[in-house]
């Protein structure tokens, strides 16, 4: 059955939305390719299968250096875990927004990244959830390609820390936020955040800073 109009309209809006982010995000995966299967020693096909199915940039890089670096697999997994813990608020702010049953509900869960979840937002806790599955599905394409480049060329393309791309992933996190500053609370909410991030990240283990600094959040609950 073809979707409504409506629905069509959304998807394509979040893909189209998310073209130039699919770009960064490529060059993402190709930096991850090289670096998961060369120095992480993960070889090319787990790491086109762990981008496949995990979906999770900086958890999947967070993993590859523990690995690369001589950490047992355990200390990978606790370190993509904390990274990745930060979707749980995420999660629950979307989840009304995701029509369905139990299984098409979980499936267009694992699309819920922080870009499409940037793109996605209305404002004032609302969210567009076709812009969100429209923009996850491009991205995810994009991160998948960009990983199978890296991991298959990875030896050709050389150390992916000469492209500059570990200044890049920050500067498309401020551009994402930059589009979510419309109040007082959220400004509030992204200094605060900052904030405890930037205490912890000296002090704490890799995610922990992240997890705390999503605490900020709650300010959106205080105010409603």
């Amino acid at each position: 059955m073809e979707p409504d109009p409506p629905t069509r309209f959304e998807l394509r809006a979040g893909a189209v939305t998310a073209l130039p982010l699919a770009v960064a995000v490529g060059l993402f995966g190709v930096s991850f390719g090289v670096l998961a299967a060369t120095d992480g020693g993960m070889g090319a096909l787990p790491a086109v299968v762990m981008s496949a199915t995990t979906f999770a940039g900086s958890a999947q890089f967070a993993a590859a250096s523990v690995l690369g670096s001589g950490g047992q697999p355990i200390a990978a997994i606790v370190a993509a875990l904390l990274l990745n813990a930060r979707y749980l608020p995420i999660g629950v702010s979307v989840a009304r927004f995701l029509g369905g049953g139990t299984l098409r509900r979980f499936a267009q869960a694992q699309l819920v990244i922080d870009e499409s979840w940037a793109i996605a937002s209305r404002g004032d806790g609302e969210f567009a959830g076709g812009r969100l599955i429209g923009a996850g599905v491009v991205i995810w394409l994009a991160w998948v390609a960009g990983t199978v480049v890296g991991a298959i060329g990875g030896e050709s393309l050389g150390d992916p820390a000469t492209y500059g791309l570990d200044a890049a992933f920050p500067a498309l996190f401020l551009a994402l936020l930059a589009g979510q500053l419309r109040s007082r609370a959220s400004v509030t909410a992204a200094a605060l955040g900052a904030g405890i991030a930037l205490v912890l990240v000296p002090l704490a283990p890799p995610g922990v800073p992240i997890v705390a600094a999503a605490g900020a959040a709650l300010i959106g609950l205080a105010r409603r």
